[in-house]
């Protein structure tokens, strides 16, 4: 009997340890056939997974490796044949021969051409939202079930509503803007207990947060946005993740983050990564240092860490098919990793873009993490994209102060004689506010000054990005901080006074700019001379800047005055650029101007004339 006894109690022991087995999360949660790197490595989480044997039987398809570096944990590299056609792969968790639990594994079908999708380009007009504060398409989903922060749109710092449906109903209203490509701030899962509204603390990285909507609503507003010609971009965070991120309980390994001693805040001295005198200390604080308390800081030099980021890159532009991707922070990860991620990137789609955030004051800085830049140390990004933020911080200058040597519009063209450094300035996203700047017509001050900065966006090189409400002319009011530069959209929400969407109590100023910028981005998505042509400008004098821009037979003359008495420009000294062609045509007003040896412009006003022989 007692041999019975303990031989039942080995039994109930090996089946209490069967049921403590379970799969919890599968990441990426599904694939597909036909991918350019053959190998995707599927993490599996659940209680004791680690612990398993893990099998599969399908044709094409073979394990080549599992590791266990948590007992909670197991990466499965899976290897799939070139031509295994789509099905659904058993994963067979197995102990001492056993098998304790199973799971689904889907391997799904490309779509057409997916390989070769095409990116945004200079021809592009980009149209930035921050999505809770643009339109609430969907009330009933401000508050949802698990989610720590409920909204409050009287909380300027707080969620408001806004949604995936918002951005969906009114694509119509970006389309006849002009607008052909569209970036919103992070829509990924944000469940953090304060300011969750921003999106950069991302707490799942495979979900849409549900106040925004559902993966599918998010799939869906991207196929509806290519039916009416704008190519989306997504926002994506690969320095660091939100510390209620459901890992963040259980890493699969102590160096999943970059671990301190105590909170080790980053320094945010970006340029220390190029900076040829730097110390390591500072080299560590900017790279391992958290960005803040709620934002973890990803190791990417844990190659397991590397190739999560990698595959959910790929996930996400192979599930939504995204045009392009904007990285948050790109100087703060590791660089050597991002220049791998770019090029596992580029080999599986080799015509795609991403637009880096290298938030850098001075070209020399900047230039570094542009791909085929001849830096130095040898380094290469294989960035194809930056956001020009010494231009930005120009143009919010240039034309709200006084002119003189190197102020005014000098600041403008002192800066674009800079552009020796870059391998490709007309790859600069360039832009005067967003969402971290100070708003547009709040540095401004006028609807003239205004307007002289969009021109001058529009018709440089580069390509044109308007923030959300720039064409609303939103300022910061009374709110201090980030809500001031972030305001809601108005029209966004039922009962708003002012309505962009439908036109209803604009103001004439609201109205006036909001025509302006629609006429020059419109005109611009059909004027290759600005969008591919040459840059030829004129040191600024008297408050007058002249540049062309200049493609084969097409010819663009912009000129800026920057005072405020209307001024009859002799164009003697453009005759290098004016040779041949006889009279143009007002890109804004569509007037006729028969004579190009004097043109008339108005104080504080632009001229954008399309020159003709």
């Amino acid at each position: 009997m007692k041999k019975l006894s303990i031989l039942a109690l080995i039994c109930l022991s090996f089946i209490a340890g069967q049921a403590q087995v379970s799969v919890d999360r599968v990441e990426p949660p599904f694939w597909w056939v036909g991918m350019k790197e053959p190998v995707v490595q599927v993490m599996v989480h659940g209680k004791n997974i680690g612990k398993t044997n893990v099998s599969v039987k399908a044709t094409g398809v073979k394990i080549v490796k599992t590791q266990s570096p948590n007992a909670d944990y197991v990466f499965i590299d899976l290897k799939i044949a070139r031509n295994t056609k789509p099905l659904t792969v058993v994963f067979d968790f197995k102990d001492e021969g056993k098998t304790i639990t199973t799971w689904n594994y889907e391997l799904k079908a490309r779509e057409n051409g997916s390989a070769r999708r095409k990116s945004f380009s200079t021809a592009d007009n980009f149209y930035l939202i921050m999505p809770d504060r643009f339109a609430n398409g969907d009330p009933s989903n401000d508050d949802m079930p698990g989610m720590l922060e409920k909204a409050n749109r009287n909380d300027p710092n707080g969620r408001h509503g806004g949604d995936i449906k918002g951005i969906t109903d009114h694509l119509d209203y970006l389309q006849k803007l002009g607008i052909t490509a569209l970036w919103c701030t992070p829509l990924l899962e944000n469940n953090m207990p304060a300011y969750s509204y921003h999106g950069y603390a991302i707490t799942d990285l495979y979900k849409i947060d549900p106040r925004f909507g559902t993966n599918e609503n998010y799939r869906d507003m991207v196929a509806e946005a290519h039916r009416k010609g704008i190519k989306v971009v997504m926002d994506m965070v690969f320095n660091h993740f939100g510390t209620e991120h459901w890992m963040m309980k259980n890493l699969p390994q102590k160096d999943w983050i970059n671990q301190w001693p105590e909170f080790t805040r980053s320094n945010y001295r970006a340029a220390v990564v190029t900076d040829p005198y730097a110390s390591e200390y500072d080299l560590k604080r900017m790279s391992n240092g958290w960005f803040d308390k709620t934002m973890a800081d990803f190791n990417q030099k844990n190659a397991f860490v590397a190739n999560y980021l990698i595959q959910n890159s790929i996930w996400w532009v192979e599930y939504a098919g995204l045009d392009g991707i904007r990285q948050d922070t790109y100087p703060y990860a590791d660089k050597d990793f991002m220049a791998m991620w770019m090029k596992r990137l580029r080999e599986e789609y080799p015509d795609f873009r991403v637009v880096g955030e290298a938030w850098l004051n001075t070209p020399a800085q900047l230039c570094y993490w542009m791909d085929n830049t001849s830096n130095k140390d040898g380094y290469r990004s294989r960035l194809t994209n930056v956001f020009d933020f010494p231009l930005a911080f120009a143009v919010q200058k240039a034309f709200s102060e006084e002119e003189g040597f190197d102020t005014g519009l000098r600041r403008l063209y002192d800066l674009l004689t800079m552009d020796v450094v870059y391998a490709d300035p007309s790859d600069m996203v360039i832009f005067g506010d967003n969402h971290d700047i100070e708003r547009m017509y709040q540095v401004q001050k006028t609807g003239e000054n205004m307007k002289m900065a969009i021109a001058f966006l529009c018709t440089t090189r580069g390509i044109p990005l308007i923030y959300y409400g720039t064409e609303a002319l939103s300022d910061r009011g009374s709110l201090e901080g980030d809500a001031g530069k972030r305001k809601d959209f108005p029209g966004g929400w039922q009962g708003d006074k002012t309505n962009m969407f439908t036109g209803e109590n604009l103001s004439q100023d609201q109205q006036e700019i909001y025509r302006y910028i629609k006429v020059l981005l419109n005109w611009r998505k059909g004027n290759k001379a600005v969008q591919e042509g040459k840059l030829t400008h004129f040191i600024p004098e008297n408050g007058i800047y002249v540049y062309f821009r200049t493609l084969l037979n097409q010819s663009v003359m912009v000129i800026l005055n920057n005072n405020k008495e209307s001024v009859k420009v002799n164009t003697e000294r453009y005759n290098e650029m004016l040779d041949g062609y006889k009279k143009g045509v007002d890109a804004v007003t569509g007037a006729t101007i028969k004579k190009l040896d004097k043109i008339d412009i108005d104080g504080k006003s632009a001229r954008i004339i399309e020159l003709s022989k």
